[in-house]
């Protein structure tokens, strides 16, 4: 699933590309992806809208359209925004098309159709876990003393409480072992066991992966890709995640991978205590 550095490449290429420009028509080819409200409510609420702004929340792209309307876009586990011209043929997997005015189209291509749209008016609680989200971790007021607020008191696994979006908004498997290696955190630890200082590198490390991880516009594994088609480069400057059975880059030991909160986890035995 895109995570936020991925999400945030993605609304910077949208920003640059659709900012000002109208929607002139909606296809829906696949209407479970529109979650809310209904196909055609969808539709006719999104025809002659100005595209006034793009943003982003956790791992939501919201695509601000005037007089408190927007459209709020989860990619989940394959989807992508791509800017094609009109006259390019559909892919089968490209379920939906916003036609816009200047002869291009932005389309949801998504395989295993699980992204969901939202067209809303001043109302968030019907986008699943969009009220709930936590700090954005690259905010100027998420500072080291609220995330060891956010962390007093906490008893549960520290990969766990990570990825949980009401803790914190957008980080997902990829840069949740990527940030505890760089703290030499192990995944296994309990929040709870952090002391001053490991609070303190976790919440650095946090920071640090995630804008690498958008200067390098994103990973790509698999399916993630941005507005044009092209791929991340972050995969070559990841240290344990997808590293299974290679040598740790500080020690030299093994990596491994083990399944810890219910996700595979690469980590470091050796390093990360």
């Amino acid at each position: 699933m895109p995570e936020l550095p991925e999400v945030e490449t993605i609304v910077r290429g949208l920003r640059k590309s659709v900012t000002g420009h109208v929607i002139e028509e909606v296809i829906v080819r696949e209407k479970k992806i529109v979650a809310f409200p209904s196909v055609e409510e969808f539709r006719k609420g999104l025809r002659k809208r100005s595209i006034r702004g793009v943003e982003r929340r956790g791992k939501y792209i919201l695509l601000g359209l005037g007089e408190n309307k927007s459209l709020i876009i989860h990619l989940r586990m394959t989807g992508k925004l791509l800017l094609k011209p009109r006259e390019m043929e559909y892919d089968k997997h490209e379920h939906i098309i916003f036609e816009l005015d200047n002869s291009l189209d932005l389309r949801f291509h998504n395989i295993r159709k699980f992204g969901r749209m939202y067209l809303v008016e001043n109302r968030y609680e019907t986008v699943g876990g969009f009220n709930k989200l936590g700090p954005e971790p690259l905010a100027d007021e998420f500072t080291f003393e609220l995330f060891r607020e956010m962390l007093s008191g906490r008893k549960t696994n520290i990969k766990a409480l990570l990825l949980d979006q009401s803790f914190l908004a957008g980080l997902g498997n990829i840069y949740t072992d990527e940030a505890l290696f760089h703290a030499q955190i192990s995944p296994e630890r309990n929040s709870s066991s952090l002391n001053e200082r490991e609070i303190r590198d976790l919440y650095n490390s946090i920071r640090k992966v995630l804008r690498e991880g958008i200067e390098s516009g994103g990973t790509s594994y698999n399916d993630y890709r941005d507005v044009n088609d092209e791929k991340g480069n972050y995969q070559y400057h990841l240290k344990v995640y997808q590293r299974e059975g290679r040598e740790c880059i500080n020690c030299g030991a093994e990596i491994i991978r083990k399944k810890i909160a219910g996700r595979g986890t690469h980590f470091c035995p050796h390093c990360q205590k």
